[in-house]
């Protein structure tokens, strides 16, 4: 039996009389459900970023709109489906996040309906901060260091020694900001902490990888 809400139905269907396939979807993807986003939501949100008519704006926005919910859930939900948009869509995805004034605005976000939601609400704080942190570095440098390519030839590696000035502050911070996530074992109880767990686990070990590319340039 499925653990969405009224309130997650009349969403869905307010998108689906606006005749938005892509709200809806991410309306789907950030349901109050204690579980990490469905892969067939997911799987189509990262489909709709690769095809030349679909809106970003409005999929990026209608994320942010559903990361002012009340709900720790929903907006744990929205986060982590931000961050795989950023991660396995289309590069015009975090472009636009990058192009953004305003971003996620959570510091002072607390869920207070429960322990468990309190206890969730210090992780989506920094969280939120990680994300920011992410965009404003593609803004800074006008691409992913996640992304880049690595190796002797790869972007770090062959960058001139100016831009590597500026770029290696740039990364320790985000290294930094994804550093103080700082979940123990313990805390990943549930599948959405899970989920975001291995999306910023696989941005350490690429981030590490330009770092580590970087001070190489620096040395040579």
């Amino acid at each position: 039996m499925s653990g969405q809400t009224l309130t997650d139905r009349i969403a869905a269907a307010q998108y689906q009389l606006t005749g938005s396939d892509m709200a809806r979807a991410v309306c789907k993807a950030t349901t109050h459900e204690v579980m990490a986003p469905k892969k067939k939501h997911l799987e189509y949100l990262v489909s709709a970023t690769n095809t030349t008519n679909v809106n970003i704006p409005q999929m990026a926005d209608t994320l942010f709109e559903r990361s002012t919910n009340a709900s720790w859930v929903v907006v744990f939900k929205a986060l982590v489906t931000t961050h795989h948009m950023c991660v396995y869509g289309n590069e015009r995805f975090i472009q636009y996040l990058a192009s953004r004034t305003s971003l996620f605005n959570l510091s002072n976000f607390i869920d207070k309906t429960g322990s468990h939601g309190y206890d969730m609400s210090t992780f989506i704080r920094r969280y939120g901060r990680y994300l920011n942190e992410k965009a404003f570095a593609y803004r800074q440098m006008a691409f992913d260091f996640t992304r880049v390519k690595k190796g002797a030839d790869g972007v770090m590696r062959t960058m001139t020694t100016e831009k590597l000035l500026k770029g290696m502050p740039v990364l320790q911070t985000q290294i930094d900001t994804l550093l103080e996530f700082d979940v123990h074992p313990k805390e990943l109880n549930n599948g959405i902490i899970n989920a975001a767990f291995m999306l910023l686990f696989k941005d350490l070990v690429k981030l590490f990888a330009s770092y580590n590319d970087g001070i190489i340039n620096l040395l040579g």
